[in-house]
């Protein structure tokens, strides 16, 4: 199983200046790919392949005068950037032909330097290294100083470094776990939980648990205000406006850290203490067109569900999803009366068949666990872990790493 372990860099002025040119190398790059495959989709003719696109756009544009400066980079970072296009062209092929999940995807479009995020990715073939000072060592651009939260459990695939809105470095190592040891460290149990996902209580559980929903946008709101109100006040194309966007890029970047770190923290511990987890599939898409589309956005529902789905597969326990359409507030739990649709504000009632007096969050969790568990029975075996996308905020324990990207213990995990 592939997880991504990330770190945040602290490149001086001078590093900064050689990371921007690389980002500005792949930039180009990728940008010479779309408009070579473009131009050739304009002219009807074969879409240029991969070896004819790196001979054209990196050996021999290096030797022209246009292009003699992205010999200032490692020419692994832009071999990544043309398989990032050529990537980007099997999504959006897959996605017209159906072949390929979620929504519809659109063909590659060209990157801007302003884009919010800049990245560029380095493999085994660029040599890069950890130092023995804990200092990470990229091609053309030094040693870089990391800040290093965690071990890594054994020797980076690759590196990639990112840039983001907020101007933060971050260094993220894509990391080949073991699952075998992966289950062996959670413990033993076989508790099922359901759980019901809302705004008032981001989440009720089938034994009755209530978790408060933090509200971490909210609780930001008037500070957001203040800083898009100095950002919209500032002159276009001024160094006082980049100030501000940075500002606020800053304090949304605060947002999305603290309301990532709840759901590690909250995913992290139900799936020790539980080895069958039961969720609706909510219509967050759908949700997010009415008038509760920012607390939906705040709450973060999709993000928190993505995370129970990877670690149960990591740790070799079973996530059910039940239906959207399941009468989940509706059924009485006790004797399985559908009573019929309550508004909103109605969280208690009286099942009209038994008399049992409901908490209506309660008693959802109760039945998104039994209907889970009917899902389970015919869908058959429980999930089985297999290689997932890496999870760039997955962690491992504290402390730097010694030599060059060997394996280290590993400890305390979120």
């Amino acid at each position: 199983m592939q997880l991504r372990y990330a770190f945040r860099l602290y490149p001086d002025a001078a590093q900064q200046a050689a990371l921007a040119r690389a980002f500005g190398c792949a930039r180009v790059v990728f940008n010479d790919a779309v408009r070579a495959r473009e131009d050739a989709r304009k002219a009807g003719q074969p879409f240029p392949t991969a070896g004819q696109l790196s001979r054209k756009l990196i050996t021999e544009a290096k030797r022209t005068a246009e292009r003699s400066w992205l010999g200032e980079v490692s020419a692994v970072v832009l071999q990544q950037s043309l398989r990032d296009a050529e990537k980007a062209y099997r999504n959006f092929f897959a996605s017209l032909k159906r072949r390929r999940k979620g929504p519809k995807m659109g063909p590659p479009r060209f990157k801007s330097r302003k884009d919010a995020r800049q990245s560029i990715r380095f493999t085994a073939n660029a040599r890069w290294s950890i130092t023995g000072q804990g200092r990470l060592n990229l091609p053309k651009i030094g040693a870089v100083k990391v800040k290093w939260s965690r071990m890594l459990p054994a020797t980076p695939t690759s590196v990639t470094v990112i840039k983001d809105a907020a101007g933060r470095f971050f260094a993220s190592f894509v990391i080949d776990t073991d699952p075998a040891a992966d289950q062996a460290r959670m413990p033993e149990t076989d508790r099922t939980i359901g759980i019901d996902l809302g705004l008032t209580h981001f989440a009720v559980l089938s034994d009755g648990t209530k978790i408060d929903s933090p509200r971490f946008l909210r609780r930001a709101e008037k500070k957001l205000k203040k800083a898009q109100r100095e950002l919209s006040r500032k002159q276009k194309g001024s160094k006082n406006r980049a100030k501000a966007r940075l500002k606020v890029a800053r304090a949304h970047a605060a947002v999305a850290d603290a309301r990532r770190e709840f759901h590690h923290q909250l995913s992290t511990k139900l799936i020790s203490e539980n080895q069958g987890i039961a969720v609706e599939d909510l219509p967050v898409a759908g949700l997010a067109r009415t008038k509760l589309a920012k607390s939906v956005h705040d709450a973060g529902w999709s993000s928190f569900v993505s995370m129970l789905e990877y670690k149960a597969a990591r740790y070799g326990r079973s996530l059910v999803k039940i239906g959207r359409f399941t009468p989940t507030s509706q059924t009485c739990s006790t004797c399985g009366a559908v009573d019929g649709p309550k508004p909103l504000n109605v969280r208690e009632w009286t099942c009209t068949a038994c008399g049992t007096v409901h908490d209506r969050d309660t008693n959802a969790a109760i039945n998104v666990k039994t209907a889970a568990g009917l899902a389970v029975s015919a869908c058959g075996a429980p999930v089985r872990p297999g290689v997932i996308p890496a999870q760039r905020e997955e962690t491992g324990s504290h402390g730097p790493p010694t030599g060059n990207g060997a394996a280290l213990r590993h400890s305390n995990r979120r």
